[in-house]
């Protein structure tokens, strides 16, 4: 998950609308201040030199405008069967916030932020999606670094004991309870975490851990599948949303043969697009990629239900030799959300054989 484009941005304005419509709060906290706040330069933003620090970037950034926690999982059935999961939780601030200052008191109905999660199910063909909104200072949702949770209402993302996560989420006619396991280091994407969105040096703070080991049940439609696979989980926050040009984004989380691991995204702007990406060799080494060494073009595309979307990619690294075609299987992917998206399993052939996860936004009506 790249971060807001304007569909995402446009979702989280809205959400910030309908849960300020009854705050006490005055009007500069709410909906009807952001531009006026947005534009007083008091959120953070991430720059070149900026450092990681763990755990505390597990937890939220209240300085920072939007922020998301991101999972996505290719699993296999007990019976042999490939299923895809997806879960991601949105931060969206009206009002910055130092990270140890209090939180205003819940009993005032504060709205500082609002929250959005989204979460899918991808199998035999089908594919279904919930979204949850809530606002933030109340108890509904949030999120916290130690111990590691993430939730909205009973959506939970959190730790168990080191190195071993819980996620519980449900939706209309399916829901999952998996055990996730942190079996490496987190990679830091760009440079030493901060991921470049823009020739002109936009960017955010960006992480993942790509290879996590996760095991547990789906339930669809009454039937408990008992699945296990890979998860890849991803971190990041700023506060600028896409730059003036740039149309929404395409981005790949692939596990490849050999222990390999690859994120790549291309943003689309009015002339060509910005290529970036992180090549992640079996022992951890991370090395980053840009325009040069990427290279990353539609194969192939479907109509469906919002209008056509590229669901077949050619990907190629050449100073690795890698040359890959990227395909959805055979469905309708779109996020149903208050702003639509493509978000969708994927499987890998080429020079290395694979699977994992990929993200389209700015595409259909």
């Amino acid at each position: 998950m790249m971060g807001f484009p304007g569909s995402l941005r446009r979702a989280a304005l809205v959400l910030c609308l309908a849960l300020s419509a009854c705050s006490e709060s005055p009007p500069s906290s709410g909906f009807a201040g952001l531009g006026e706040q947005a534009d007083a330069g008091e959120f953070a933003q991430p720059a070149p030199g900026d450092r990681l620090r763990f755990p505390e970037d597990f937890g939220p950034h209240p300085r920072h405008r939007i922020e998301w926690w991101y999972l996505t999982a290719n699993l296999t059935t007990d019976q042999g069967e490939p299923l895809g999961l997806q879960w991601t939780q949105f931060r969206q601030a009206l009002v910055a916030r130092d990270a140890d200052a209090p939180a205003p008191a819940a009993n005032r109905w504060p709205m500082e932020a609002g929250w959005m999660a989204h979460a899918a199910v991808s199998f035999r063909e089908q594919h279904g999606f919930a979204e949850k909104l809530a606002r933030g200072d109340i108890g509904q949702a949030g999120a916290t670094a130690e111990p590691f949770n993430v939730w909205l209402d009973d959506w939970h993302l959190q730790a168990l004991e080191e190195g071993q996560w819980r996620l519980q989420v449900n939706g209309e006619g399916w829901s999952y309870d998996l055990r996730l396991t942190v079996q490496r280091e987190p990679v830091a994407h760009g440079d030493h975490g901060f991921s470049a969105k823009s020739a002109s040096g936009e960017g955010s703070m960006y992480f993942s851990l790509v290879n996590l080991a996760i095991a547990g049940e789906v339930t669809l439609n009454g039937e408990v599948h008992r699945v296990s696979g890979l998860g890849w989980f991803d971190r990041e926050w700023s506060s600028q949303f896409l730059k003036a040009g740039q149309q929404g984004w395409d981005w790949f989380a692939l596990h490849l043969d050999g222990g390999y691991k690859l994120m790549a995204f291309r943003l689309r702007e009015d002339e060509g697009a910005f290529v970036s990406g992180s090549w992640i060799n079996a022992n951890g080494d991370v090395e980053s990629l840009g325009a040069g060494d990427l290279l990353l073009e539609p194969a192939g595309w479907q109509t469906s239900q919002h209008g056509r979307v590229p669901a077949q990619w050619r990907l190629r690294i050449p100073p690795h030799e890698v040359d890959l075609l990227i395909e959805a299987p055979a469905g309708d992917y779109w996020n149903n959300g208050l702003f639509p998206y493509w978000e969708s399993p994927v499987s890998v052939t080429g020079s290395h054989g694979g699977v994992g996860y990929m993200e389209l936004t700015g595409y259909g009506g």
